[in-house]
């Protein structure tokens, strides 16, 4: 635990110092005005205080990933403490930042444009494709996890193909309505709620002191199946949303765009990472106590251990309801369903946007909203319907899905550290994290068999020798950069 309360106050003390420094790295002008102050639109484009975009951002990009990738992550052992500590500190909340400010200084444009801009015609177009796909997994990925949790706690004759239904039929619904309406209004309360699970099992934690493992036990990879699954490249997939995570680029133009202030930045981006990086950190000790035999007595588990550590949802239920009690429990994985289940809109409502951009198709009519929105959601469906037919197609769509997330992120950090060059900016604050997370992302593509399922050694020397020749020709083309006017 000593190794745990360190990192939580190494986190919070990155948002204060190193969140600072990244600031007047982009110069923000608070005398700017932004999009919503110069064009709203009372749809999309629409002033709202610093604390319910802030609300709102945190879950946005929360979803599943700082509590059922923590958890997934644990496995592998005290590595993970610092992959979320340095990862939100140094990539994640960086990306997400430069990435919403950057955002914010074009209008609120949606990320492909962004990537575009900056990496050229050929690479928005593939973005455009790429990102939306990348949000109907976030849809159809995001309704397994809540629908499960939902099922377990109402009677057995409203199952989770039951919830399912009722969540798609929401997502429709706050796809369709003005920012205002429903995200503004009910996202703050389900925050709210996330919020409490987070502070509620960090309490447990504190109180009861549980043996986790330190880093001064060594970093060994403590996974079940280690042989094939080693920490890198896989830990720093599996761990995606709470270190970094290129869905929070989708995310950011939608807070850019009712943002009153470029003051209001940091503590909604990089601030939002930072406390979805708190929540990630809690869960992984948590989950680490969990599978400990210490932790399997604790929670009273009897039955095959594997079993249980193979369902998230099952393991977020015993420890909210074992450590908070019925009620403390309920309200924690309220907070659980409700993440997941409103980045999953949000993400709808992203991919819409980015199409509504490239076709330039106004968006104040629900009919024209409705013509992108319809196939979204059938493609979203059938995605469903496939990891439900398939015991194990939740889990490879899940994998997919985090891969795509983790690429998306390259790409993203790329289009930032040509944006800091063309400004004469300090660019080496993405381009360590861009070179790290290219070596991560085409070593798992080619090493796991969801990819080319080579042999690990020469993924890795594959992915090394990309990231070496991504880096050589970034400083090849840097003199043209800084003379960008």
């Amino acid at each position: 635990m000593i190794t745990f309360c360190i990192a939580l106050l190494v986190l919070i003390g990155g948002y204060f110092i190193y969140g600072k420094f990244i600031e007047r790295v982009f110069g923000i002008e608070p005398d700017r005005k932004t999009p919503a102050i110069k064009n709203p639109d009372g749809v999309d484009f629409v002033p709202l205080p610093r604390w319910k975009i802030f609300m709102i951002q945190f879950l946005n990009i929360a979803g599943l990933g700082p509590i059922f990738g923590a958890i997934m992550g644990a496995k592998f052992g005290t590595s993970s403490f610092l992959w979320i500590v340095f990862g939100t500190i140094f990539a994640g909340a960086v990306h997400d930042y430069l990435s919403g400010m950057i955002s914010l200084r074009h209008n609120g444009e949606s990320l492909p444009e962004t990537i575009g801009r900056y990496l050229g015609v050929t690479t928005k177009q593939i973005m455009r494709g790429f990102t939306v796909i990348l949000m109907i997994l976030v849809g159809a990925v995001f309704v397994a996890g809540p629908a499960e949790l939902l099922a377990m706690l109402t009677p057995e004759s409203l199952d989770s193909t039951f919830w399912i239904y009722v969540v798609f039929i929401y997502y429709i619904i706050a796809t369709l309505f003005p920012i205002d309406k429903i995200i503004g209004r009910v996202y703050p309360f389900f925050a709210a709620a996330l919020l409490f699970m987070a502070i509620g099992i960090l309490a447990i934690l504190l109180i009861q002191f549980p043996a986790i493992p330190e880093i001064t036990d060594g970093l060994q990879n403590k996974h079940p199946n280690a042989v094939n699954s080693p920490i890198f490249p896989m830990m720093f997939i599996s761990i995606a949303c709470g270190a970094i995570s290129g869905f929070h680029a989708t995310q950011s133009p939608l807070m850019a765009r009712c943002m009153t202030n470029e003051n209001q930045g940091r503590s909604i981006f990089y601030g939002s990472m930072v406390t979805e990086g708190i929540v990630a950190l809690i869960w992984a000790a948590a989950a680490t106590y969990f599978f400990s035999p210490e932790g399997q007595s604790a929670f009273g588990i009897t039955e095959n251990a594997d079993n249980v550590n193979g369902s998230a949802a099952i393991i977020v239920q015993k420890i909210s309801e074992g450590w908070l009690g019925v009620i403390g429990g309920f309200l924690a994985i309220l907070g659980v369903i409700a993440a997941p289940i409103t980045s999953g809109d949000t993400a709808f409502r992203s991919a819409r946007l980015i199409i509504a951009d490239f076709m330039k198709i106004e968006q104040k009519s629900i009919t024209k909203r409705l013509v992108i929105c319809i196939p979204l959601f059938i493609l979203a469906i059938g995605i469903l319907i496939y990891s439900l037919a398939d015991k194990n197609g939740f889990e490879m769509i899940w994998r997919y899905f985090a891969w795509c997330n983790q690429t998306l992120a390259v790409f993203t950090l790329w289009a930032i550290t040509v944006y800091l060059a063309q400004k004469k900016k300090l660019y080496w604050v993405t381009l360590i994290p861009a070179l790290f997370m290219t070596t991560v992302t085409i070593t798992y593509i080619l090493y796991d068999p969801i990819g080319i399922n080579l042999s690990y050694n020469l993924s890795v020397s594959i992915g090394i020798g990309m990231a070496i020749i991504s880096g050589i020709y970034f400083f090849l083309k840097l003199p043209k950069l800084k003379n960008v006017q």
